[in-house]
């Protein structure tokens, strides 16, 4: 039987403190931070996705920050492959490993697994995505019901996106969509004992935070950043260029929309994202300690001395 190896999971919303909290800790107790946020592994958007610099990456080791290109998308199967590896490797040097980031999927996925995600060939998924803007949902909806009568009962009849992804499935696979989402996912070895500690602030506080976040990036370089990746002429779709500002701000350097526009769009829509990312990891994440404030020094002590206590005494 393999020895219980520790792993340290720092979560929550965007700025709500959690990656100057994990610096600590790795300082602290011999630490390594691997990332857990979607946005951060791309090495194309450092300012607008506040990924550690070079300088803040230097006083602890960091990994997972910055290693894709933009125009390589991540999955939180394809992440979880490469975390554990990370995992495996501070315990090998003698290091606890703490995971980082606000992307609960991601964690979820490494914890507990996720169905399997059957390919779909393009000129099926395009077909069927045409089909649905030109014919409408209702005739999808009809189709699937011949062909998968048990998502279609499940499924409302206009809604395309749903039927759609359904129709895609039984028609490429000639397997239900039901029945992909009842396979077992594999969840994280056991001999991995995992601690969350959760980073939910009051919404006053995370959105204070938040208003003066953009113009702060846009002082260190977030518009100079997002005009490189907009001169690569990437498919709009790709997951960096959904990230939060950069539709934003390239409506500002296409002349669509003045600056201060653009920034006060980011920030809204950050202040929703931070809104749903709270709900849904209230929802879905067992905390083994919660936090209802950002992070600050004066949490120092009592964050401390949980590690101490709950994985690092024997």
């Amino acid at each position: 039987m393999n020895e219980s190896k520790p792993v340290l999971i720092v979560i929550g919303p965007t700025a709500s403190g959690k990656s100057a909290c994990a610096v600590d800790l790795a300082s602290e107790f011999d630490g390594v931070v691997i990332n857990c946020d979607s946005m951060q592994i791309y090495r194309d958007l450092t300012v607008i996705t506040a990924r550690p610099d070079h300088v803040e990456q230097a006083g602890v080791p960091h990994r997972l920050y910055g290693i894709l290109d933009a125009a390589d998308p991540c999955s939180a199967m394809r992440w979880r492959d490469m975390v554990l590896v990370e995992i495996e490797e501070a315990h090998r040097a003698g290091k606890l490993p703490i995971l980082c980031g606000g992307t609960g999927l991601y964690v979820k996925a490494l914890r507990e697994g996720l169905s399997p995600t059957p390919e779909i060939p393009d000129e099926i998924r395009k077909d069927i995505r045409e089909r649905a803007l030109s014919e409408g949902p209702e005739v999808l909806h009809d189709e699937l019901s011949a062909l998968d009568p048990v998502m279609a009962a499940r499924l409302n009849r206009i809604d395309s996106q749903r039927v759609a992804r359904a129709l895609e499935v039984v028609t490429a696979t000639g397997r239900s969509l039901s029945d992909w989402q009842d396979d077992i996912a594999e969840p994280a070895p056991d001999h991995l004992s995992f601690y969350t500690l959760s980073f939910l602030p009051e919404r006053e506080a995370l959105y204070d935070g938040i208003n003066t976040r953009f113009n702060e990036m846009v002082e260190r370089g977030a518009l100079e950043e997002v005009k490189t990746l907009m001169d690569r002429n990437l498919n709009p779709n790709l997951p960096c260029m959904k990230a939060l500002g950069v539709p934003d701000l390239i409506q500002h350097l296409r002349g669509e929309i003045p600056l201060e526009q653009a920034v006060t769009n980011a920030a809204t829509k950050s202040r929703r994202y931070a809104k749903r990312q709270v709900t849904w990891l209230r929802r879905q994440i067992i905390s083994d300690i919660l936090i209802n404030e950002k992070y600050s020094e004066t949490l120092r002590g009592k964050i401390f001395a949980f590690v101490r206590e709950k994985l690092l005494t024997p």
